[in-house]
């Protein structure tokens, strides 16, 4: 029953102290609207509202007014500011020359190394191995060791091997 009174259509009239009706198990309590009582305002009152108005517009001007020590402070930050925007745009700038130059040296390292590459492979292919044999064995004397008079020992302590090292005991 109560559903069928509290619809009736959205253009119905209800009257004022009759609330919609609300779905589910609990139902929420109804208190009363607040409503702050104005006091009547007495004419001297009035006399003061409009006396505090004017002093009220007096101290928005004043506020809205830029003294001098307020200036000043605002002209030294705004200097201060565009003295560090400056000083970042300068070091931003070296930054930028900086890394051409490393590119720059790194393609001149580039260069080097491979004319460097290209002089070593030069280098190894001018040499005759065969004329080089043949002038120490003709004209030096020299001959291939015999296999009684190469010694052949294992070093476990280090692979690097020193020119005066002592060598073992055979």
């Amino acid at each position: 029953m109560a559903a069928t009174k509290a619809v009736r259509g959205r253009n119905a009239r209800r009257p004022e102290n009759v609330r919609a009706y609300v779905h589910g198990n609990t139902v929420r309590k109804l208190e009363p609207e607040y409503r702050p009582q104005v006091p009547s305002q007495s004419p001297e009152r009035k006399e003061h509202s409009h006396l505090d108005r004017n002093t009220l517009r007096r101290n928005q001007e004043k506020a809205l007014q830029v003294d001098l020590p307020y200036l000043a402070l605002l002209i030294v930050a705004a200097c201060c500011m565009l003295y560090i925007c400056i000083n970042f745009l300068h070091i931003q700038s070296e930054i930028n020359g900086r890394m051409d130059d490393i590119k720059c040296m790194e393609r001149q390292l580039e260069t080097l190394k491979s004319e460097n590459d290209a002089l070593e492979t030069s280098i190894n292919t001018s040499v005759n191995l065969d004329y080089v044999y043949q002038v120490a064995v003709g004209e030096l004397g020299m001959v291939y060791a015999d296999k009684n008079q190469v010694l052949l020992y294992n070093k476990t302590e280090s692979e690097y091997v020193r020119q005066n090292e002592d060598l073992p005991q055979y």
